[in-house]
């Protein structure tokens, strides 16, 4: 299932690692666990940000995503789920239009 991983990262300890030069390694070995479709980085409410577009083929595979960001960048991440315009289709709003008129 395709989801968005957003994800907020606080100024501390993010500052530190890139001030001691660790940062570029430690996100690098994050993103090569976590094997995103996409990431972006961005400001998210005046902290450091990411979405990342990630495949989760189980609810247990959940944890293995968010982990690294808690435990090493003190980081919030959020999910959800999120769909191509095929998936939309098939989900048949126009039935469950008729079913809840």
């Amino acid at each position: 299932m395709r989801m968005l991983l957003n994800i907020q990262i606080p100024n501390e300890p993010f500052g530190t690692l890139v001030r001691d030069g660790r940062i570029g390694e430690l996100m690098q070995k994050i993103l090569e666990d976590m094997k995103p479709e996409a990431i972006y980085f961005t400001e998210q409410q005046g902290k450091r940000g990411a979405v990342a577009v990630v495949d989760v083929a189980d609810a247990s595979a959940i944890p293995a995503l968010a982990e690294p960001w808690f435990l090493k960048l003190d980081a919030e991440c959020e999910l959800r789920i999120a769909m191509l315009p095929d998936d939309l289709m098939k989900a048949g709003l126009d039935a469950l239009g008729d079913k809840w008129k």
